[in-house]
């Protein structure tokens, strides 16, 4: 199954890196990380926290979490700026 991950820049560098000396691809030695991860003993346990609102109900976030691209179009504006 295909799937799309966002990395950041250096870590993929070093991930292509990690895979050309192990004389595999990228996607298998990310497949391989999870499948480690998966296997292993019991799974992390996080302490419950509480989610600090204000105001009234409404909406958490006026972006559209739905849509990956909207998403990473705001971070590259907060990021770089808007292009004129």
């Amino acid at each position: 199954m295909r799937t799309t991950i966002t990395l950041d820049d250096h870590l993929l560098q070093r991930l292509k890196k990690r895979a050309a000396e192990s004389g595999t691809s990228v996607s298998g030695l990310i497949e391989r990380a999870v499948r480690l991860l998966l296997q292993s003993s019991a799974p992390q346990r996080r302490d419950r926290f509480d989610l600090v609102t204000f105001g009234e109900g409404g909406r958490f976030t006026t972006l559209n979490i739905d849509k990956t691209a909207s998403l990473l179009e705001v971070d590259d504006v907060e990021r770089f700026g808007r292009q004129r």
